[in-house]
């Protein structure tokens, strides 16, 4: 069958809110798989709806109408859009989890300064060696882009009593602070990526860059995994430059993905062939690291926000080949 709207990576919740808002006379199907867990077949609506994990066939671009991203990125539509040589109608959702993946970045650092993964661990043996921590009040937090993500960001820092510092190419926010990269690293007790990623931006935060950190700082990234690649976080971590690292994005996330719900590991942790996997996985051992699977977004406020957008999107696009929000053509 084919529908008029396809949702992949539908998790059960979120499949729910959507299917409760659509209307009565628009057939939708939903999987939880990425596109490329579903084989070689064929797109399964006129209107496909990814989130960021699937890639999609350059071939389906004469086969769909236009494709909707649930998600505030859309690398891997430019991706597609390059593959296919065309530009394929594209929405995406800008907005609907701003708050939550703010909070998620908030609860990532938070943890990391009270180093949360040995106090749970010490749990056994009631032991409390090694386990203080830091407090947010008086601390620096420098958030590198001030999207609609980032100014979150800085808003719930200076809630905590933290001094936040801003890093971006447009300064666009009059209640922000706003420095350079060079400055606002030598400073930082925390410091978090919430960058769009982009073909000239990938690798930012490179171990080069990272070196200039404050000694012990704590990294947290829900933006892309590309923008702070795995091996360069290990190896700031062995060297003391970094005190933690907070993940809810990761490099070559859908190899990651996909491996890890397929059991397709090796018995050292890593899918064979993929050193960025495996740097990946040896990051999430660790009790300075803590790593989500791409789950910031996930809040029930977050859900219907994007359940509303989605379908909103959706019927637009079916009713006059629009969308409220449609993806940029590359420069």
């Amino acid at each position: 069958m084919s529908f008029d709207v396809f949702f992949y990576e539908a998790f059960a919740e979120e499949a729910e809110a959507i299917a409760a808002l659509v209307p009565a006379d628009v057939q939708v199907g939903f999987t939880w798989k990425a596109v490329q867990e579903c084989g070689p077949a064929d797109p399964q609506g006129r209107l496909v709806s990814t989130r960021t994990q699937s890639v999609l066939p350059g071939q389906w671009a004469g086969k769909i109408d236009g494709v909707l991203t649930r998600s505030t990125g859309y690398d891997h539509v430019l991706a597609f859009r390059r593959a296919a040589g065309q530009n394929v109608p594209a929405g995406f959702l800008p907005v609907y989890c701003a708050r939550a993946v703010a909070e998620q970045c908030m609860l990532l650092w938070t943890a990391l300064l009270r180093k949360l993964p040995r106090q749970v661990s010490q749990l056994g043996g009631f032991a409390r060696d090694g386990l203080t921590g830091r407090e947010c009040l008086g601390k620096t937090v420098l958030v590198v882009g001030v999207g609609n993500i980032g100014s979150e960001v800085v808003r719930i820092a200076e809630a905590l009593g933290m001094t936040a510092l801003g890093v971006d190419l447009v300064e666009r926010h009059d209640f922000a602070t706003y420095t350079t990269l060079a400055d606002g690293l030598g400073q930082a007790d925390v410091i978090v990526c919430a960058m769009n990623l982009t073909d000239r931006n990938t690798g930012y935060f490179s171990r080069e860059c990272l070196s200039a950190a404050r000694r012990g700082a704590i990294f947290v990234n829900c933006a892309r995994g590309e923008l702070a690649p795995a091996a360069d976080l290990l190896a700031l971590l062995d060297e003391g430059v970094l005190g933690g690292v907070g993940l809810d994005v990761y490099e070559r996330e859908p190899s990651l993905a996909v491996a890890l719900r397929a059991g397709g590991v090796t018995a050292d942790g890593a899918p064979p062939g993929d050193p960025a996997v495996a740097a990946t996985l040896a990051l999430a051992r660790r009790d300075d690291v803590i790593a989500t699977p791409h789950n910031a977004f996930n809040t029930v406020e977050a859900l219907q926000r994007k359940a509303e957008q989605s379908v909103e999107s959706a019927l637009q696009f079916l009713r006059d080949g629009t969308f409220p929000n449609p993806v940029p053509e590359e420069d």
